[in-house]
């Protein structure tokens, strides 16, 4: 064997250099002559990333145009790898595969951050939501008739309401005053759809006001120590008052009223007042008694025969149980209109939602009065104000749709967990279903406060439930000696202490005067369409070509190297990209991160977290043999018995 056919043999290039320290001529073809599989093992460098923009990735090529500055021979991985890039690549099986990575990343995630809900309220109103699925229909919110429940602290509205409406909407808690806004909810009964309205309990002024702060159990010290104490005894004595005016307007907008009394403590003064409030005012409107709390239908019949007094007909009903309200919801529709549904439903656009989250006191409440130009929430300097979350329909000046969701105040685990409060326990439940049931967060800090510990593990919270989100300043105004350079300033400390939403917008607003609260809508549109929008699988492989001969995968110790074979986009809200890469551990995470920064700087996803999944090759294959075990081990009994049976 001569010089010339060993030369031959390997492959070589100017920036290559064989393993061989002997002269520089050949003494003697023997000395130097190499066997098949040795020249096998020998590999030279190839890069770490194969092409992208044909079906069959070859290795012959890469080895020609790649010309690396460091010509080390690496001698572990050659036979293996040299056999996984001479293999042909099925783009349509990638894909399929890269969904089903998604669904199963989902479910992981779904599992890990599920929320336990109340059982014993799901298996009670699940035959009603299956009911309510199958005949609900396309009518838009506002075009229901609407119908409240009224009633004084305590009587049971909030259960009556998620009776009715099928679900566990509102928070029900054995204590008075646990609801102050109003809590819109559909409904129906027969081929008649409603929209339901609960509110909170309406206070009488037979009342000393001291008494009524001891009912409602209104704290004047938790959340309110940097407010004075004038302050917060006006802000105290301004709740019932609020509370009330909210009940009122959901009676004023109402046609059918629903006024409920407590049948176990029979009638009081408060009760009285009420029906004389309803029967001077709203005489025009149906009013119907229902007598709440009477669990036993023989019982029931004398426990409401003392509200005859109030001049209304009582029902007596059990909110808890179910008894008496087929009775009641008779009544109800018995003096309301059919309402005909849109006929052309495919019309229907899609609106997406919009939670309002953050700590207590920082202007939530505020920003969404601000938003609908209505006060439909209640706002004051007492902390947890806000209880339930409550939905909002709102129509931008562009004409967009958006559902607002205003949430309780979260304040730190263990603060709630001393507090020994029930009320909010459920209240930051609450807040933290709506951040799952929404499109977009906009996470709400003060500005004089800045970012603390407790915004960033909602931050955190944000982005593990994969939803977008842009950063609301509140209260700009309170930042004394403000310039140029003071936004400057603060973007640099809010990119410093929320790194984990460093892609978030910042919008500055002040809500109690409207200042730029109109930002809010048009930042959370933008956002909505970065979370929908595809990247073609040609434009992403090449972003993701060129992230790779900018910085390659680090090597390990043994000389292996990530390599990536092909990218696909696999889902939206949030987006989702599938690597398939030989090994996926190969790939540290700060190379994943680079790849994340890659892919923002080239493709935006402002407003929107982005998920990148590592499908190893290995495991690919791995699990094709296995589905193949399964179906010739699913197949050979069905043959058997086909055979059996001819």
């Amino acid at each position: 064997m001569s010089s010339l056919d060993i030369c031959a043999s390997i492959r070589i290039c100017k920036n290559c250099s064989l393993l061989f320290h002997g002269p520089k001529h050949f003494q003697s073809p023997a000395t130097v002559s190499l066997a098949t599989h040795r020249r096998r093992q020998i590999h030279l460098r190839r890069p770490p990333f194969a092409p992208l923009s044909v079906t069959h990735f070859s290795s012959d090529t890469e080895q020609d145009n790649f010309l690396p500055e460091d010509s080390e021979l690496y001698e572990e991985q050659a036979l293996s790898d040299e056999e996984e890039e001479a293999e042909d690549f099925d783009v349509l099986e990638l894909e399929r595969q890269a969904r089903q990575v998604v669904e199963e990343y989902s479910d992981s995630l779904s599992h890990e951050l599920k929320i336990d809900d109340e059982v014993s309220t799901q298996k009670e109103t699940r035959g009603k939501q299956k009911r309510r699925t199958d005949t609900s229909s396309n009518i838009p919110d506002h075009l229901l008739p609407r119908v409240a429940i009224v009633g004084r602290p305590n009587v049971g509205k909030s259960a009556l309401f998620n009776r009715l409406v099928g679900g566990n909407k509102a928070i029900v808690v054995d204590e008075p005053g646990v609801t102050r806004d109003r809590l819109y909810g559909r409904s129906f009964w027969g081929v008649y759809e409603f929209m339901l309205v609960d509110t909170g309990g309406v206070l009488t002024i037979s009342k000393h006001q001291k008494d009524v702060m001891e009912e409602l159990a209104v704290s004047t010290t938790i959340g309110m120590e940097g407010i004075p104490l004038a302050c917060r005894e006006a802000a105290v004595a301004r709740m019932p008052s609020m509370v009330e005016r909210q009940a009122a307007f959901a009676v004023e907008e109402s046609s059918v009223i629903i006024f409920v009394v407590d049948g176990q403590a029979g009638l009081t003064a408060a009760d009285v007042e009420i029906g004389d409030w309803l029967r001077k005012n709203y005489s025009h409107k149906h009013i119907v008694l229902a007598v709440n709390k009477c669990e036993s239908p023989r019982k029931g019949m004398l426990q409401a025969t003392d509200f005859w007094a109030l001049g209304f007909s009582p029902l007596p009903i059990s909110a808890i149980s179910g008894t008496g309200t087929g009775d009641l919801l008779d009544s109800v529709c018995s003096q309301m209109e059919k309402i005909e549904g849109i006929e052309d439903p495919d019309i229907e656009e899609y609106v997406p939602a919009i939670a309002i989250v953050g700590r207590p006191n920082v202007g939530k409440s505020s920003i969404l009065n601000a938003l609908v130009g209505e006060d439909r929430t209640i706002v004051s300097p007492v902390s947890g104000t806000t209880r339930d979350a409550i939905d909002t329909e709102f129509t931008g000046p562009d004409g967009q749709k958006f559902r607002l969701i205003d949430t309780a105040g979260i304040r730190k685990k263990a603060a709630v967990a001393s507090s020994g409060s029930t009320t909010e326990a459920l209240s930051v439940n609450r807040a933290f279903r709506a951040v799952r049931r929404s499109d977009v967060v906009a996470l709400v800090i003060e500005a004089m406060a800045c970012i603390t510990e407790q915004d960033f593990k909602i931050a955190e919270q944000i982005e593990r439930e994969g939803k977008g989100c842009l950063i609301v300043v509140n209260k700009w105004d309170t930042i004394p000696s403000k310039n140029q350079q003071t936004t400057l300033h603060y973007d640099e400390d809010v990119r410093e202490k929320l790194r984990i939403l460093s892609w978030a917008p910042i919008v500055y607003s002040t809500a109690i005067q409207g200042h730029s609260v109109d930002k809010i809508t048009v930042v959370a549109t933008m956002i909505e369409k970065e979370r929908t929008r595809r990247l073609s699988t040609a434009t992403l492989n090449q972003v993701v070509h060129e992230a790779v001969a900018f910085k390659a995968p680090p090597r390990t110790r043994g000389g292996k190297r990530g390599r990536v074979y092909y990218c696909t986009q696999a889902a939206i809200r949030p987006p989702t990209f599938v690597f398939f890469v030989n090994d996926a551990t190969l790939f540290p995470e700060t190379y994943r991160r680079y790849m994340e920064k890659q892919l923002r700087s080239s493709a935006g996803f402002t407003g929107t977290p982005i998920r990148l999944l590592w499908r190893s090759r290995r495991k690919m294959e791995r699990e094709g043999k296995e589905a193949s075990m399964r179906t010739q081990v699913n197949s050979s009994p069905v043959n058997r018995k086909l055979a059996v049976v001819t």
